[in-house]
């Protein structure tokens, strides 16, 4: 019979996602006590969504390829590639917005066919292909803009990143509209993790008590609805947030529940043991880098609208960040382990700690230096975790 878990047992069996829910919460409590709330005030979070949300979508794909036993560190120059391509064609040819969109995007696509092509069928480790292709694009996108931005975009271009939908079902002081899409989404929520505790009573898997069930729903709601009223209270839902939550949603539903999704996680547990059982692990390692691809020039496209402009030196170090984000997130070094929804909250406690510091008034450098640290600290806890788990079983 399935058993149930109480507050320890849970927190312990599930280290390294829950550790990285704590911190998460943590660090908002302390950045919102050290800024005297200016943290969590309505233009600030709407802020931070705007300034961000480019990482998080980069974060999406490469926690897919890092579950793989791979690396990317050419996302920054993807980014910088696809929004100069996007550039050309709309400012310097003067074509519709949406052309530029389809062009970043079936740029983004012959990326990933090239870098997987030479990692999937050639043989060459990804970390060598992507440095390679970390100095290609940088150069091709310097080649394309001439080393000199293209500016301004049209409206409808810029609406992708800077646009908002407000007063849809009205609102005295707030975006109604806001507060009703929050409310469905945890509902939803709530249903498909409801549908999931049945599923593995039925298979007799353990299970958190009903108590702790519920209190992480009303948890988790309480959030997003808190976060949701600020949002209503500055300038309503941001498109770009729309998008983000799109993308989490389909691909948390390709990881966790499709033969694609169960391929990559048995490729980074144990190649020899996925080739052996019939996984084609050369097409999905070529998959991973065309979406991977297509991701960044999601990204690239979202960062030139949010910038109104295609520079040659977009992107830079986003790959990093990126990175940062899925290994804070709960991916695991060796991979074969990783969330989308943990590298997204990764990527959002590297954006409220910049947030954060910076309305403190920290200098950039000592900021880098505490990133930095933060990184090095999320990845010993994935080694101690690992090894603590090894020794106990």
């Amino acid at each position: 019979m399935a058993g149930t878990s109480d507050i320890k047992e849970l927190l312990t069996r599930n280290l390294r996602q829950s550790g990285i829910y704590i911190a998460f919460v943590f660090i908002i409590v302390l950045f919102a006590i050290l800024t005297n709330g200016a943290l969590l005030s309505p233009g600030n979070l709407t802020n931070l969504v705007l300034q961000y949300s480019y990482i998080l979508i980069l974060a999406i794909g490469m926690v897919l390829i890092i579950v793989a036993g791979h690396i990317d560190l050419s996302v920054g120059s993807v980014v910088a590639l696809t929004g100069a391509v996007a550039g050309v064609v709309v400012i310097g040819n003067g074509l519709p917005w949406w052309v530029g969109v389809l062009a970043a995007l079936g740029t983004g696509v012959l990326v990933g066919l090239w870098q997987g092509f030479w990692v999937a069928y050639v043989g060459i480790p990804a970390f060598i292909v992507t440095l390679a292709g970390m100095l290609i694009f940088r150069g091709l996108a310097m080649q394309v803009l001439g080393s000199v931005s293209l500016s301004p975009f049209p409206e409808e271009y810029q609406y992708i990143s800077g646009g908002f939908l407000n007063g849809l079902l009205g609102g005295n002081g707030f975006d109604a509209f806001t507060l009703f899409l929050a409310a469905a989404l945890i509902v939803v929520f709530a249903v498909q993790q409801y549908r999931g505790r049945l599923a593995k009573l039925k298979y007799k898997q353990p299970v958190e008590a009903l108590y702790l069930f519920w209190l992480k729903i009303a948890l988790i709601g309480a959030v997003v609805m808190a976060f949701a009223w600020q949002l209503a209270h500055s300038r309503g839902l941001p498109v770009v947030l729309i998008l983000l939550a799109a993308l989490v949603l389909i691909y948390g539903f390709v990881s966790q529940r499709t033969i694609f999704g169960r391929h990559i996680y048995a490729m980074g547990g144990n190649l020899q043991a996925a080739q052996l059982s019939g996984v084609k692990t050369r097409r999905v390692n070529m998959w991973l880098f065309v979406n991977m691809g297509l991701l960044s020039a999601v990204a690239g496209i979202v960062y030139s609208a949010r910038s109104n402009s295609a520079q040659p030196g977009a992107g830079n170090m986003f790959e990093l960040d990126a990175i940062a984000a899925a290994f804070i997130g709960g991916a695991a070094v060796t991979g074969g382990v990783g969330k989308i929804q943990g590298a997204i909250i990764g990527g959002l406690i590297m954006a409220v700690m910049s947030n954060g510091m910076s309305i403190m008034g920290v200098p950039q450098p000592t900021q880098s230096v505490v990133r930095g640290v933060v990184l090095l600290v999320a990845v010993a806890f994935d080694v101690w975790n690992k090894k603590r788990s090894t020794s106990s079983s």
